[in-house]
């Protein structure tokens, strides 16, 4: 009997472990077209699970629109170089991404591009 609660106890704590990652979700984009957003930074959350930076963009239309856009978890963005200072409020950024698929101004962002010029990598290495 004793032989039985060992590999129950383990078979638990594994299944247990699962369930926040199936929990976990995709984002909600369209991944045919890649949107660009030029704006200037107004907040960079850099937290988990995505971190978020809110741009304020100048929208051809003459007015401003504010823009979200994420990457994947901290671990994944630093390891592409990112830091929580990489960008600031106040710096112009280029976001190039994939735009939610309801029109919401939200982006799965795949790269930056810096005020000088400087590329940034998001999920890819």
């Amino acid at each position: 009997m004793k032989a039985l609660c060992v590999p129950a106890f383990v078979i638990f704590t594994l299944a247990s472990a699962a369930v926040p990652l199936s929990a976990h979700h995709s984002w909600p984009v369209n991944m045919d077209r890649l949107v660009t957003v030029k704006g200037t930074v107004i907040e960079f959350m850099w937290a988990n699970p995505h971190p978020m930076i809110t741009l304020e963009v100048h929208a051809n239309n003459g007015q401003t629109e504010k823009w979200m856009a994420g990457g994947p978890a901290i671990v994944r963005m630093t390891a592409n170089g990112w830091t929580k200072s990489t960008v600031k409020p106040g710096d112009m950024i280029t976001g190039i991404g994939y735009q939610y698929t309801d029109g919401q101004k939200i982006i799965r962002l795949e790269r930056v591009v810096l005020a000088d010029g400087k590329g940034l990598r998001v999920y890819a290495r």
